[in-house]
């Protein structure tokens, strides 16, 4: 498939209630083994890419090296690729175009683009939100590819659960107004109320992304809520770091 038909493909497995399944790798290697394992898509995990590099998480791992991983994960498997790319590694709307058209020139047709002030305090108000967003649409566009934008917000990532329920309306804002300057769906890690997902998925003009976390343990259970997306994170690497550390102790102490 060309970049645009996987970009084209790729928006169209988003479907409410029927959500694409997302296992998110670090690497080429994981990229072919989930492919082979039936996946409709490949996502990265940031997480994931900066500890299996040595960086921690926050925009840590140079861009460069970033980049030559999602390339060489676009080169090996012939399946759309969206890439955690989360806070564009800029704040100045121009800086994150330039570095979302380095992406696009990956091969990847997608980006998880977050609200967060990385490595700051809070989030990005919208309105400077929702430049960030346009300016990264106007790049997709000179490029020629119609890039998927998953637009993230960290409202109840790091609220305790007992708030989520006063930060929807927030969270809806944002969503309309995230839309509204062109993104193509709307990420809310840390929501795993199923309740209070489907009040996000029943108002939200944009297919929605839930992760795979904490009280949401199935892809059953999210369909129910409506989602169109269901990733899960870092938790595929802390998986293979734990099963690693297993298959060495049994290496030296066989029983």
């Amino acid at each position: 498939m060309s970049q645009i038909e996987k970009a084209t493909r790729f928006k169209q497995l988003h479907q409410k209630g029927a959500p694409v399944v997302l296992y998110n790798i670090w690497d080429a290697g994981g990229a072919l083994a989930v492919a082979e394992a039936g996946a409709s898509a490949i996502a990265t995990g940031s997480w994931s890419i900066a500890a299996a590099h040595g960086y921690p998480d926050g925009e840590m791992i140079p861009l460069d090296l970033a980049l030559q991983v999602v390339e060489r994960i676009c080169a090996t498997v012939d399946l759309p690729v969206t890439v955690d790319f989360e806070g564009g590694y800029a704040t100045a709307t121009a800086a994150v175009a330039e570095n979302i058209r380095k992406v696009i020139r990956t091969g990847a047709v997608g980006i998880n683009f977050e609200d967060r002030i990385v490595n700051g305090k809070g989030l990005h108000t919208i309105d400077a939100q929702v430049a960030r967003i346009q300016a990264i649409r106007d790049v997709a566009t000179e490029e020629g590819v119609p890039l998927f934008i998953n637009a993230r917000t960290d409202l109840f990532l790091n609220a305790k659960p007992d708030n989520h329920p006063d930060l929807l309306a927030e969270a809806l804002e944002r969503e309309t107004a995230y839309a509204a300057a062109g993104a193509d769906g709307f990420f809310v890690p840390g929501l795993t109320d199923e309740g209070l997902i489907t009040q996000i998925t029943q108002t939200a003009r944009l297919p929605v992304n839930v992760m795979m976390r904490g009280a949401l343990k199935t892809v059953a259970e999210a369909a129910k809520t409506g989602a169109a997306r269901a990733s899960y994170g870092p938790a595929p690497y802390v998986r293979f770091l734990s099963d690693l550390k297993t298959a060495y102790a049994e290496a030296i102490n066989p029983t």
